[in-house]
């Protein structure tokens, strides 16, 4: 595969959002601390309802839980659902602080799309659209200026693991070069490997699952390795720059 043309640098700050259906679901509330001590930016929930996708997670109960354990986490929920706009007020009661909904849900809502994000700004809270893979970048472009934060999905959504989807960069470098000053997150395959080229088509928001979540291993290294290559391939920054790797070694 030849190398992609690589986004000019930006200053949209690197953030790191663990996804949290890849950890001891049992232990949701000591695996999101140990997650946001160990240096995450945010806690990203998927919420999928069967419809949609043909997997089912969880809903705002869960969202409610973690909030109270959690008061000061940044609470990112991506709603693989159909109708979003009818999750929007049980979330923001939950205490949702950024609602992601699918481009291609919007034709099953109530709403317009202009409906659903003025919906969940009414809530207080930050908007986010996103496509699948098999959504061109074209269908997001003319909404892209409506969203706080626009998610490139590369993989399939439905199910965690799956490998990372490098074909769905070329729609994240021309949202990149389009909109220099938005948050981009990339979901679906992400690890300190499969980073880099994503950090230098001009994703700045990382959501990583399984990478983030091994057992034994400390989640602040792999943290820390998204990160850096957010600061190193998307900001432009110099090695002596970058955010310290934790124990004191190179990266």
């Amino acid at each position: 595969r030849k190398a992609m043309a690589t986004c000019a640098p930006h200053k949209a700050k690197a953030h790191i959002g663990p996804s949290l259906l890849a950890s001891d679901l049992a232990n949701l509330a000591s695996e999101s601390e140990r997650v946001l001590k160990a240096g995450a930016d945010s806690l990203h929930l998927d919420i999928m309802d069967g419809h949609f996708v043909p997997n089912l997670t969880w809903g705002p109960p869960v969202v409610a839980a973690l909030r109270k354990h959690l008061p000061d986490a940044f609470l990112d929920c991506h709603l693989m659902v159909s109708k979003p706009s009818q999750w929007v007020d049980d979330l923001a009661k939950a205490g949702a602080d950024l609602v992601t909904f699918h481009l291609e849900a919007v034709p099953t809502d109530d709403l317009s799309l202009e409906g659903i994000v003025d919906k969940i700004r009414a809530k207080g809270m930050k908007v986010g659209i996103s496509v699948k893979p098999g959504t061109p970048v074209e269908a997001l472009a003319p909404h892209a200026h409506l969203a706080d934060v626009l998610l490139v999905m590369t993989v399939e959504p439905g199910f965690g693991g799956q490998s990372f989807m490098a074909d769905m960069l070329p729609k994240v470098l021309w949202l990149r070069n389009a909109h220099p000053e938005v948050d981009i997150q990339v979901d679906g395959g992400l690890s300190p490997k499969t980073v880099d080229e994503a950090a230098k088509a001009g994703a700045n928001m990382i959501v990583a699952g399984s990478a983030v979540f091994v057992k034994g291993q400390d989640p602040a290294v792999p943290i820390a390795a998204l990160r850096r290559a957010v600061e190193r391939h998307g900001n432009g920054l110099a090695d002596d720059q970058l955010t310290p790797v934790p124990g004191g070694g190179a990266a």
